[in-house]
């Protein structure tokens, strides 16, 4: 065979490999950082009550009418917890729903949520949102029982550099004092649960435990949640302690199975962090510290992996199959992915291609930074939920 047949015919190989098994193709992705990006920021635009700031917020989703958005901040601070050693609560509402230009609906779950993560509307307008923390009264400095977080250290979890490894003045994930292990502790009166409200705010389900529960029971650090369109519930469970895991649920709340364990092979996860589905049905889960998208049908079958949407905090799906990726730690979090920048990837679910990017404007950043969750409306205005910044930010096409 000539040299030049044996060369297209190892090109050819390559691309039918690409189409066929896509995610073992793009499981060595170099970075998707030169796209354009053809968004206008708009900061500051979501009119909060007077007296009231913006807290850590993961959590940001669009409402049934495909304009007003949802978003779940964390009480002004980063965690809805304003005494560490009683565990007492915020009084402030931690779920807000805006209008499309900014203005406030309404507000409601005030001292039923300790740090929501999550959130999702299903297709009758009820609000899911995941609590990953809990209220369990920590211990006073000087006790000798260990240390007590500040309600901003209860939560800081979600900027530490990695799991078990709190940055300096942080608490680790789940807010363990002293080097307690992973697993609930006593004492909680709220946290790590899944509420289902109606839109006025009616607690209508919860999934999982007060103050949480390891497996057979659930839920210990619940991160995101998404109601398929059979009524079916799915859960990612393990924000660096705990077992990384999904679980999935009934409609009634009872639990069908789970799959998972903490690993780096195919349906294995290492602190998964977001879910999406697309019109076909598949699961989109954002297997966030193994940096890559792992995609399951909803029988938890293994069906690909992609690499080149980065660092995966939050994912969100149009009814076009437009894909959005937030990365809010890529170069800023110790632990890897040195060469991807942090910001907002969007492209296509159909076929996994990269087409647009929003950079983080924090380019230097040592903490999360940029979105860490996000949602586009029906318009295609882009929403980044932002945990380090404290803020909620719109993007706007130009």
């Amino acid at each position: 065979m000539s040299q030049t047949r044996r060369s297209t015919s190892a090109m050819v190989a390559g691309i039918i490999a690409l189409i066929i098994v896509p995610g073992i193709a793009q499981r060595d992705a170099q970075p998707t950082n030169d796209l354009p990006n053809p968004y206008a920021s708009v900061e500051s635009w979501a009119k909060l009550p007077d007296g009231r700031t913006w807290g850590s917020t993961s959590a940001v989703e669009i409402d049934k009418d495909g304009r007003s958005i949802w978003v779940a901040e964390r009480c002004g601070e980063n965690s809805c917890v304003v005494d560490a050693v009683t565990g007492q609560m915020s009084p402030k509402d931690p779920i807000l729903h805006f209008d499309a230009s900014g203005t406030l609906i309404k507000s409601f779950g005030a001292g039923k949520l300790v740090a929501p993560h999550g959130i999702f509307v299903d297709r009758d307008g009820n609000v899911w949102v995941t609590d990953y923390q809990d209220n369990a009264p920590r211990p006073a400095r000087g006790s000798g029982a260990g240390r007590a977080e500040t309600a901003a250290q209860r939560g800081a979890a979600a900027g530490q550099p990695s799991p078990g490894a709190p940055a300096a003045g942080q608490a680790p994930a789940g807010g363990r004092a002293g080097g307690q292990p992973a697993g609930p502790l006593p004492g909680a009166t709220v946290g790590h649960q899944v509420f289902k409200f109606s839109s006025d705010g009616a607690v209508l389900m919860t999934l999982g435990k007060v103050g949480g529960a390891l497996e057979p029971d659930c839920c210990f650090q619940p991160t995101d949640v998404l109601v398929a369109p059979n009524g079916e519930i799915f859960v990612t469970l393990g924000h660096g302690q705990g077992k990384s895991e999904i679980v999935k649920f009934s409609k009634d709340g009872k639990i069908l199975t789970r799959w998972g364990q903490k690993g780096t092979g195919p349906g294995e996860f290492d602190g998964p962090h977001a879910l999406a589905m697309d019109s076909r049905g598949r699961l989109f889960v954002g297997d966030r510290n193994n940096n890559r998208i792992q995609i399951f049908d909803q029988q938890g079958k293994y069906l690909t992996e992609w690499a080149q949407f980065s660092r995966p905090s939050g994912i969100y799906i149009d009814k076009q199959d437009n894909i959005y990726v937030a990365d809010s730690e890529s170069e800023s979090i110790s632990r890897n992915h040195d060469g991807w920048k942090r910001g907002i990837r969007i492209g296509s679910a159909k076929d996994g291609s990269v087409k647009a990017f929003i950079p983080d404007p924090a380019d230097h950043a040592t903490g999360t930074s940029a979105a860490e969750g996000v949602a586009a409306d029906s318009q295609g205005i882009v929403y980044g939920a932002e945990v380090g910044p404290k803020r909620l930010m719109r993007y706007v096409k130009n």
